[in-house]
């Protein structure tokens, strides 16, 4: 067979090639791609469950009733794939960047495979935070501080949400955290470890800058509200774009931190 040109651009016989690089790209973007779109497909699913619930459905409006620990498994499930519709979209760079070193350095690996783990450590970040937020969810509903449709019902929760959310916008910790999530190939190159359990270990621990990125922001889905989803794709956008802008984006993060403080402080005026 004719051998493809590196650069991608054309095979010896003149016909249109891609890189091996390319290739091997392929299946790891379609591979991510597939669990974003089954992540989405599920909510999508339950947000129309959800609205049956508010059109007054008589079936669905049986179900309505305050939650107790027999629904904790589904709840938890909910978050944990709301988590990973959410989060795949930005951690791409990253896994896309594992994969090209993983083939480079040790082609004797099975690549693909080493993918899978560092995804399944970042994934498993995730569902741990999901853990903390059905307990916070059932905390808030206990307190009647939260709708069937779990968006606040008080406006101090919500503004005070969305001040929490701005000031933290202007924290070292946030900036340090961010610093690590936009520098994904810098991120490998210091905690680099090999083989499997390497693999899952840097997932783990790219997952953790992620959650320290990102926990706040998380908490603004019980403003507007947590199946409201396209309230969860923006902030899903704003997550993605946070992370993929290149350059020392401090004045975005002050003026994002403003927003968020002044929503927050008009929300709490309005209800006085």
């Amino acid at each position: 067979m004719p051998a493809i040109d590196p650069a991608g651009a054309r095979t010896p016989a003149g016909r249109p090639g891609l890189s091996l690089a390319a290739r091997y790209r392929m299946p790891v973007l379609a591979g991510l791609a597939g669990v974003t779109a089954l992540a989405w497909i599920y909510l999508l699913n339950d947000a129309a469950r959800m609205d049956a619930v508010s059109m007054g459905d008589p079936a669905a409006t049986m179900a309505m009733k305050p939650w107790g620990w027999a629904d904790f498994p589904l709840l938890f499930l909910m978050w944990s794939v709301m988590m990973a519709a959410m989060m795949v979209p930005s951690v791409t760079p990253a896994v896309l960047i594992y994969a090209t070193l993983v083939r480079r350095m040790t082609p004797d690996q099975p690549a693909l495979l080493l993918v899978g783990l560092f995804l399944l450590g970042y994934l498993a970040d995730w569902t741990a935070f999901s853990l903390a937020a059905v307990g916070l969810q059932w905390v808030l509903d206990r307190w009647a501080l939260l709708s069937p449709m779990m968006v606040s019902n008080s406006p101090y929760l919500g503004g005070g949400l969305l001040i929490a959310a701005g000031v933290y916008q202007w924290t070292p910790v946030k900036e340090s955290c961010l610093k690590h999530c936009k520098a994904p190939l810098t991120f490998l190159a210091q905690h680099w470890r090999p083989g499997a359990g390497g693999a899952f270990r840097m997932g783990l621990h790219h997952g953790l800058y992620c959650i320290g990125c990102c926990w706040v922001i998380m908490g603004l889905l019980f403003v507007g509200g947590v199946m409201n989803l396209l309230w969860v794709a923006a902030l899903s956008i704003f997550v993605l774009l946070e992370k993929l802008v290149p350059l020392d984006n401090r004045l975005g993060r002050g003026l994002s931190g403003l927003a968020a403080v002044t929503a927050g402080v008009l929300f709490m005026a309005m209800a006085g």
